[in-house]
């Protein structure tokens, strides 16, 4: 078997799981955050750094390999995992959250997505069997269908319309995966209905009708408010089939990643450690810091005393500032390692605190700290 999900705890105080993905790549703990590697890489972090730190599943994007270098290029090169020279898992988003961010550029139909490049112009048609295509091509340990991703605001019936329009695409991508004779890995289908509860109930029951390995909730945090969020998550995550995997997908803050644990999510991605720290936010056991503040300028301190991370280890405040405010690229590496760093150690602290039967006072004591 080339993929399972198998729960291995559940904690007495809310609805958060300790479990583990089983891939043909290796076994991956959850709830696990997902260094976001787009374009097959995780932005200033050699794969070597990552493994040290024990990550052992990325995500990287169809839109953007299929666009460069190709998926038909990586695919006669061995697949993702050979192309890029990494022995862990790797998920594929199948680009619907990039159409979408290009809104300017594309324009929607039912058979698909009319799109141009926002490298070169070119146009392209991108259809759910065409996602699929693309990712067999890459052939990640997990795949994803292809969707629209609701914008916000937006009214329900255009949410409806959406939404509806995703399942015939998820439906589509189903039959496509399924002509394979043999594929290895796991298909996630991905709820969508915006802010409105009962479209994504309705999302959820005709996913699971379809019999998906996994189902991602997608369309959140595009604009929402924070709290509106958390409520259209609490309302869709009960009605996910409980022994699968669940996939909150583009989410979020460290805040975010505990809360949504806590409401029964397994699964993780987001560019803000990465961006995050290539802009000079850095994510500390206190609260955040925005290193280029003159503040720090004669701040001899490591970052985060808790830290372990290279950078902390090694580096002052004062350093990091300087080359940062230098604009020297070590900054990148140094911020960006650094929050990766962080945002594992806190999944890993999440996992530990299930095991210990803690999870429930942890969570409200990280309630109390300051963002």
């Amino acid at each position: 078997m080339s993929f399972g999900f198998e729960i291995l705890k559940q904690d007495r105080a809310t609805a958060a799981r300790l479990g583990v993905l089983r891939t043909r790549h290796g076994n991956v703990e959850t709830p696990v955050f997902m260094p976001v590697g787009t374009a097959a890489t995780v932005k200033a972090l050699p794969h070597e750094w990552l493994e040290e730190l024990d990550c052992r599943i990325i995500l990287s994007n169809t839109y953007h390999l299929y666009l460069r270098p190709g998926h038909e290029r990586i695919g006669r090169l061995g697949g993702l995992h050979k192309f890029m020279a990494w022995n862990g898992s790797i998920l594929t988003d199948s680009g619907g959250f990039q159409v979408f961010s290009h809104r300017d550029l594309r324009r929607i139909a039912e058979e698909g997505v009319h799109f141009q490049s926002h490298l070169d112009g070119s146009r392209h048609f991108l259809t759910p069997e065409k996602a699929i295509e693309i990712q067999l091509a890459l052939a990640p340990d997990i795949t994803m269908v292809f969707d629209e991703c609701t914008p916000y605001p937006c009214s329900r019936t255009d949410a409806e319309a959406s939404m509806l329009r995703s399942m015939r695409w998820a439906a589509r991508c189903r039959a496509r995966w399924e002509r394979e004779a043999s594929v290895p890995g796991a298909l996630f289908g991905i709820v969508q209905g915006s802010v409105f509860a009962d479209l994504r109930r309705l999302s959820a029951g005709q996913l699971r009708e379809m019999g998906f390995d996994g189902m991602a909730i997608g369309g959140l945090s595009v604009g929402e408010p924070k709290d509106v969020m958390m409520e259209v998550l609490a309302e869709t995550v009960p009605h996910l089939p409980a022994e699968l995997p669940h996939y909150l997908m583009g989410v979020g803050t460290p805040e975010d990643l505990v809360r949504s644990v806590a409401l029964g999510v397994d699964m993780f991605d987001c560019v803000l450690p990465t961006r995050n720290a290539r802009n000079g936010f850095l994510f500390t056991s206190a609260g955040r810091i925005l290193i280029k503040n003159a503040a720090y300028a004669e701040d001899e301190r490591p970052v985060d005393p808790a830290c372990s991370c290279l950078a902390c280890r090694r580096y002052s405040r004062a350093y990091l500032r300087h080359l940062f405010v230098s604009g020297e690229y070590l900054a990148a590496v140094l911020n960006t390692v650094h929050n990766v760093t962080f945002y594992l150690d806190t999944m890993n602290k999440i996992r530990e605190s299930i095991k210990l039967n803690t999870f429930g006072k942890w969570l409200e004591a990280l309630e109390k700290r300051p963002d």
